[in-house]
């Protein structure tokens, strides 16, 4: 595949929507510069008033991960205007500076991104030249991406299928519950394992009977977690796989049918099982680098039940802007996608 080369910040933009697979807003975007090629991308929500210095230190320090960085190329998502020579989040900005400098990176080039134009962060905002953001659609990457069957969605708002919810699922998926509490522990676990590793190793969905086992085993926590740990195909510690912390590599195209399945399972489960998989799903997005995406599978997952703890205990890591360690390393990130730090 032929290297893309950017050259404008039409391109920049191009190339931030496509990585992340939507268009940011009221983000900041810094991606990695080293002998004049790109890095890793990162994305994160605006700070709030008072907290730029902590923030800064965070963006920094996941930054620096990747060792070979030079430099810093960011960009400003806002729909806050200028006022003259002030600058939207100038506060950010300046300690990010003094943050990478610590780290002995620099900042390249900033941008500006308002809704309707793009312009120089630094500029002059009365001299400066200010582009359009419908130049993105004409861009050399962006024609480039698009030919490679990318697309850039407008939000990273998750959507799911229509699940059936309070359907015949529910008394199916009760006394399936019912027949596992009456097994032996370790059977139970075995028998789960089983039809899992069925499921994974499968090209197609699984028909109902075994859709609804799933539901079931989902809803003991110890069965759930040896399931999620399963997921990556890596045989390491259970705690270690499932806070994305191992030396192998995930099987990333087994991770992405896992998800698939789940979802199918969420739009086969009555509300009140439906937290599990929602929580799995969200776990699935994290270690893939899609924070913000992450948290809102786990929105769902406590709207579906308030009190499902490791959903409430999950959303709290990732609210932190914990990233998956998979994704700070390139031999283990996930494709090249760019990382979001809710």
């Amino acid at each position: 595949m032929e290297p893309l080369t950017i050259k404008t910040p039409a391109d920049v933009l191009s190339f931030v929507g496509h990585t992340l697979g939507f268009w940011p807003h009221e983000s900041l975007v810094c991606i990695t510069l080293a002998d004049n090629h790109v890095g890793a991308t990162l994305r994160v929500d605006l700070p709030k008033p008072s907290t730029e210095n902590s923030y800064a230190k965070m963006v920094a320090g996941y930054l620096s991960h990747d060792t070979s960085a030079e430099g810093v190329l960011f960009a400003v998502y806002t729909s806050e205007p200028g006022n003259g020579d002030h600058k939207p989040h100038a506060a950010t900005i300046a300690a990010l500076t003094g943050a990478l400098a610590e780290r002995g990176l620099t900042i390249r080039e900033g941008l500006l991104v308002g809704d309707q134009t793009v312009s120089q962060y630094d500029g002059d905002p009365q001299k400066g030249v200010r582009l359009p953001l419908s130049a993105t659609q004409s861009s050399q990457i962006n024609a480039e991406f698009v030919y490679r069957g990318s697309t850039i969605e407008p939000t990273n708002r998750i959507s799911l299928p229509a699940s059936i919810k309070e359907s015949q699922t529910l008394d199916a998926v009760e006394n399936r519950v019912a027949a596992i509490q009456g097994l032996r522990h370790w059977d139970a676990m075995a028998q789960a394992r089983t039809l899992w590793t069925e499921m994974l190793a499968a090209k197609t969905y699984p028909d109902d009977e075994q859709t609804i086992r799933l539901i079931a085993n989902l809803q003991f926590p110890a069965i759930r977690d040896q399931l999620m740990a399963d997921i990556p195909g890596i045989d390491e510690p259970m705690d270690r796989i499932l806070l994305a912390q191992t030396h192998g590599k995930p099987q990333w195209s087994r991770v992405e049918w896992a998800e698939q399945l789940l979802v199918h399972a969420y739009t086969h489960s009555a509300t009140v099982h439906s937290a599990p998989s929602l929580t799995a799903i969200a776990f699935i997005n994290w270690w893939e680098g899609r924070g913000s995406k992450a948290h809102q599978f786990l929105e769902l997952a406590l709207e579906a039940d308030p009190n499902y703890r490791l959903a409430r205990l999950s959303d709290q890591m990732i609210g932190t802007g914990m990233i998956a360690g998979w994704s700070m390393d390139k031999g283990t990130a996930y494709r090249d996608r760019g990382l979001e730090a809710s």
